[in-house]
């Protein structure tokens, strides 16, 4: 008795189970596969890029400020990626990284590893001005997100129009914190 009571109890706690998923996923909006601009040329994106805005990460405090990303190509094709910030006591803080191009056809999915140990990184460039003067990454999951601008500061209206268009990719750009340049 007691094994046909238990087959009972899981087989309806199994069926509870798939309903509550099932009606969770109907909730669930569908996400469309993130976008990334439609080519990048790698000798024209090296170089310093200041950071404007990022979402919350666990690798960077919102207090850091004077926050830097120096890409730079190796001889093998792959990037050297440097990044640097100011810790609020004035510290400097650097990473660096490489990264390698996941996507020839447009150059726009880079693969980011800052450690052997570690697994690398999405680097998704989804939004970049004509003339190279701001870029937006993010990755396919939109966990993070980086405004970046080759100068310290980026005009109103041009930070406006780049939130806009995060909103059509599914950002949420209430999420940003500004990055302090001085």
């Amino acid at each position: 008795m007691k094994t046909i009571t238990s087959v009972i109890v899981a087989g309806a706690g199994l069926a509870l189970a798939a309903a509550l998923g099932a009606a969770f996923l109907r909730r669930t909006p569908a996400v469309a596969p993130l976008e990334t601009v439609e080519s990048v040329d790698l000798q024209r994106y090296q170089g310093r890029w200041f950071e404007i805005a990022h979402y919350p990460a666990w690798f960077e405090h919102a207090s850091d400020k004077n926050t830097t990303a120096q890409y730079t190509a190796l001889p093998d094709g792959r990037i050297r990626v440097v990044n640097q910030t100011t810790s609020e006591s004035g510290s400097a803080r650097v990473a660096q990284a490489v990264a390698r191009v996941a996507d020839p056809q447009t150059n726009a999915k880079l693969k980011v590893k800052f450690s052997p140990f570690l697994p690398s990184g999405d680097y998704w460039i989804i939004d970049l001005a004509p003339d190279y003067s701001y870029a937006v990454v993010g990755d396919p999951r939109r966990r993070f997100l980086w405004i970046l601008s080759r100068t310290t500061q980026l005009p109103a209206p041009v930070f406006n129009q780049i939130s806009a268009r995060l909103i059509a990719q599914h950002y949420d750009p209430a999420r940003l914190i500004q990055t302090t340049q001085e």
